[in-house]
C-alpha cells in the first residue's frame, strides 16, 4: 500500500467521527459532510509525513474549518439583523424527577443544537471539543489559536449559557461522560461495589421488549439489583455517543450497531439506564462508536 492508499484508508475509517464533530458544530448534515471533505482536501494536498497524531490532525483541520465557517454565518447574521444574536435567558428549574430527566436525556442531541446557535463560534467549537469529545485544552487551544486557559475559558463560559438558556436539558456533559467511563471500567473488572456506588439507590433499569428477550434481561429498579441485572453484558459494550451524549453500545466486527445502552446522571449519580435493542428504534439514533 503507497502512502496515497494508506492515508485515503486512514481518513475513511475517520470518517463517521468527523462528520459527528462537524455536525455537532455546525448543526447540518449537509454541511458536515462539505466540512469533511473540505478536509480531506487539505490533507491531501498537505505534507503529513511528519504528524504524529494523524487523528488528532484530521480533529484539527475540521474544527478550523467549522470555525470558519461559523464566523462567516455569524457575520451574515450580524450584517442582516444589525446585532448579534440574543444572549440566553434566564436558567431554567433545577428537574431532579428521574423520569423527567430521562425525557431530557432523550432530547438533549436535538437541543443542544439549537443552544449551542447562540454561542459565539470560538465558544461553539470549545464547547464541543472538550465537553462532548473529550479533546484536550491544548488541542483546543492550538485550533483556535489561544493559550489552553483561554480554551478552558471559553468552554467554561458556553457551558454556562447552554445550562442557562431555557429549554435545554441541564447536563453537565463532562461529568455524565466520566460517570459512564467508570461504569464500564467497573463492569469490565466485576467491580460490583463501585457499580453500585455509581448508581443512585433508587436508580431504574429499563429494558426494551427486543433487550428482555437478549440475555434475559428483566427491568429492576434499586442500585444493587441494577447493577446485576446489567454488568455482566457491558463486557462487551463499547463506548460511544448516544444522540450527542456519552453512552455505550454493542456492535459487530463490521461497526453495525445491534443495541445501545444510555444512561441518566444527577449530581454524579446515575439515576437511569435504558437498553435499546429493538432494530428500528436503534437505526433511529444517532449512534457514534468512540473506542476501538
Amino acid at each position: 500500500m503507497n502512502e496515497q492508499d494508506w492515508l485515503t484508508a486512514e481518513f475513511e475509517a475517520s470518517r463517521p467521527r468527523l462528520h459527528a464533530v462537524a455536525y455537532r458544530m455546525l448543526g447540518s448534515h449537509a454541511e458536515a459532510e462539505d466540512a469533511v471533505q473540505d478536509t480531506w482536501l487539505r490533507m491531501s494536498r498537505a505534507d503529513h509525513r511528519s504528524v504524529e497524531n494523524l487523528g488528532g490532525w484530521m480533529t484539527t483541520i475540521i474544527a478550523r474549518i467549522c470555525l470558519d465557517r461559523l464566523r462567516s454565518r455569524r457575520a451574515r447574521h450580524e450584517d442582516s439583523a444589525g446585532s448579534p444574536p440574543p444572549e440566553p435567558r434566564a436558567a431554567i428549574e433545577e428537574v431532579r424527577n428521574p423520569e423527567q430527566q430521562a425525557v431530557m436525556a432523550e432530547s438533549v442531541g436535538s437541543a443542544l443544537l439549537v443552544v449551542l446557535d447562540l454561542l459565539a463560534p470560538a465558544e461553539r467549537v470549545a464547547f464541543v471539543l472538550h465537553d462532548v469529545f473529550a479533546v484536550p485544552f491544548d488541542e483546543i487551544g492550538f485550533v483556535l489559536e489561544r493559550s489552553p486557559e483561554a480554551a478552558r475559558q471559553l468552554a467554561s463560559r458556553a457551558r454556562r449559557r447552554v445550562q442557562g438558556t431555557t429549554g435545554a436539558p441541564e447536563v453537565d456533559l463532562v461529568r455524565h461522560r466520566e460517570v459512564v467511563e467508570a461504569f464500564l471500567a467497573a463492569a469490565r473488572d466485576g467491580n460490583f461495589e463501585v457499580l453500585v456506588a455509581l448508581l443512585d439507590p433508587d436508580a431504574v433499569f429499563r429494558p426494551d421488549a427486543a433487550a428482555r428477550q437478549f440475555g434475559d434481561r428483566r427491568p429492576a429498579r434499586g442500585a444493587a439489583d441494577v447493577a446485576r441485572a446489567l454488568s455482566p453484558g457491558l463486557r462487551a459494550a463499547r463506548l460511544a455517543l448516544v444522540n450527542g451524549m456519552t453512552g455505550l453500545a454493542w456492535a459487530l466486527p463490521t461497526g453495525l450497531v445491534r443495541g445501545v445502552v444510555t444512561f441518566t446522571t444527577v449530581d454524579g449519580r446515575i439515576t437511569a439506564i435504558d437498553v435499546v435493542a429493538e432494530p428500528e428504534r436503534v437505526e433511529s439514533l444517532d449512534v457514534l462508536l468512540l473506542d476501538a
